[in-house]
């Protein structure tokens, strides 16, 4: 029987060209051999299977190559690249820092580097995994690395720069390789496929790309997995996603109709069918919430570019997109966010995962425009159709969502949110609808007015939470006075006696506010610190502190001493 090779390594580049998603470090590289500008060593960094080994081997085969190219690549038909193919080279030394990470390996390594190379002009020598040696070892490579004899040059590989040394980093010409992009890597693999001759589906491809997020060697390994999955010679997208344990795009887009048809039944079958299949509700989840993103950024041109799908899924997308508005879409996301936050919590995770179904059902579920209460006609038409409508026409007013889901920065963002959302309105929207839109933010941001007396109530509320929670410091500067109405609209003002409490409310403000905000159901509210000029009265603890303090307001009191013989001689 035939040997098998995994795709990783029979389709390993073998030239600076075939390198997948690299091009800025490759034609850098190739620049410098072209103008013999070479660096002494380099570092190439970056995440695991995006070619950094790769690269090393590919330039360390380049400069000894020699007959170059015109495009700077090596021959593949020297005596120097024959040798490199067979793994016969000599000029070539690798290091693997994982398992010889002492200082002897490394002192094996620099009396190697005096000897000159017998074919070629350098004498390359890789280090993988350079960050596993020790600071011991480091510290030994130190001087070689700095001035090495000039047929010497260093690739170290590493995918955690932060632990490498900043005296090794300053002598070293740093890449930093990114993540493949899922077009590259689906692109490639189309090509392994043809050249396999294996049938594969792009849609399939996509989903290999996406799970291997960003690594090539990765997703190679996976479609090999896949292949002998399918036994034969056709990869199909439904193989993959059961190989990969991937949900299919259909549930999400069926899932997304369902909400918009607010058909509580069928949401919790197909959340049934989902776990009937295997699949975990935090995944469930997590993929709706990044379907809902798919399609915000399918309703502007300008970031259709993020959507990192095949082009029928694309298709899909941009359809279901313009059934529903950008701001349920928000809402959406961030309740599903809480829903994840919820699972880490919940005793029975079903039970989250249907109640985050059944809020966005209340967000998602079309309602009646005002001016259709006037059309008696209006009434005939159906939740469904009323979805489906085109995005020019009135749109459905966005249902009300509690203010507690939205806390802190995340109501800041939603708010910036809908002011973007509002700006992008064509400029023929109804009164109607854009009185509705208002309604609705104001639901979800609201500015009730509080009285003086509820402020002071909710302020000592949070004191008492303070001190619950053991911060008795903070607790204390809060009651040392009650707040007052600041002369703006929804202003409060707080005095403190001193810098010091000043510094520790500053800290804590953002907590503060927020409590304050939520509790007196006013997103408006702002709190203004400061110092109070009335000079503090200093306490009197010693005898001798309380005598001065009477002599100085009252005179007579010295004399009275004198005559009594009191006073010190």
């Amino acid at each position: 029987m035939e040997n098998f090779l995994v795709s990783a390594r029979k389709y390993r580049p073998a030239t600076f060209k075939s390198v997948v998603g690299q091009e800025t470090i490759t034609n850098t590289l190739k620049n410098s051999i072209r103008s013999n500008h070479l660096a002494q060593a380099f570092l190439f960094c970056g995440p695991r299977g995006v070619g950094k080994t790769t690269c090393a081997r590919i330039l360390a085969k380049t400069i000894n190559c020699l007959n170059l190219t015109a495009d700077t690549e090596p021959c593949n038909a020297c005596e120097s690249c024959m040798g490199f193919n067979n793994s016969a080279s000599f000029n070539i030394h690798e290091l693997d820092a994982a398992s010889n990470n002492s200082v002897d390996d490394i002192r094996a390594l620099t009396d190697q580097v005096r000897f000159a190379p017998q074919i070629g002009k350098y004498g390359v020598y890789i280090i993988d995994e350079v960050h596993m040696l020790s600071t011991a070892a480091f510290n030994a490579f130190l001087k070689t690395l700095e001035e090495p004899p000039k047929h010497a040059i260093f690739i170290l590989a590493t995918t955690e720069r932060h632990k490498i040394l900043p005296t090794i980093l300053s002598r070293c010409q740093v890449f930093t390789f990114n993540r493949i992009q899922v077009d590259d890597i689906a692109n490639h693999l189309a090509y392994v496929a043809k050249s396999e001759s294996i049938e594969a589906e792009v849609e399939a491809l996509h989903v290999i790309a996406q799970k291997a997020d960003g690594g090539l060697r990765d997703a190679l390994s996976m479609f090999d997995q896949i292949v002998s999955y399918s036994g034969g010679n056709t990869i199909t997208y439904k193989s993959a996603i059961e190989n990969l344990n991937v949900l299919d795009y259909d549930y999400f887009f069926k899932a997304t109709d369902y909400l918009m048809q607010g058909d509580i039944s069928k949401s919790l079958l197909l959340l049934s069918e989902v776990l009937n299949n295997g699949f975990d509700i935090a995944n469930f989840l997590s993929g709706l919430a990044e379907h809902f993103r798919n399609l915000l950024v399918c309703q502007d041109a300008a970031t259709l570019v993020l959507l990192e799908v095949s082009v029928g899924v694309k298709s899909k997308y941009q359809t279901q997109a313009q059934q529903v508005a950008a701001f349920t879409l928000i809402r959406g996301i961030d309740a599903l966010a809480q829903g994840e936050l919820g699972l880490k919590a919940a005793l029975n995770n079903r039970l989250q995962a249907e109640l985050t179904l059944l809020k966005l059902i209340g967000i998602f579920k079309p309602q009646p425009v005002a001016e259709e209460k006037k059309n008696p006609d209006a009434g005939q038409r159906s939740p469904v159709s009323s979805a489906a409508a085109p995005a020019n026409t009135t749109a459905a007013p966005e249902p009300k969502v509690p203010v507690i889901a939205l806390r802190g920065i995340q109501a800041v963002k939603t708010s910036v949110s809908i002011k973007k959302h509002l700006e992008n309105k064509p400029v023929d929207q109804s009164a109607a609808e854009a009185e509705q839109e208002q309604h609705s933010i104001k639901e979800l941001l609201p500015e009730d007015p509080f009285t003086l007396e509820a402020l002071r109530s909710v302020w000592l509320n949070y004191t008492e939470k303070l001190r619950a929670d053991g911060k008795q410091s903070l607790c204390g500067t809060l009651t040392l006075n009650m707040p007052e109405l600041g002369e703006q609209d929804h202003q409060i003002r707080y005095l403190v006696q001193n810098e010091s409490q000043l510094r520790e409310l500053e800290a804590a403000k953002f907590d503060l506010v927020n409590f304050l905000r939520k509790q007196l159901k006013n997103h408006s509210i702002s709190l203004v610190l400061s110092k109070s000029e009335a000079p503090i009265k200093t306490k009197l603890y010693t005898t001798e502190d309380k005598l001065k303090a009477m002599e100085a307001s009252n005179p007579n009191i010295t004399a009275l001493r004198q005559a009594l013989g009191l006073l010190p001689g």
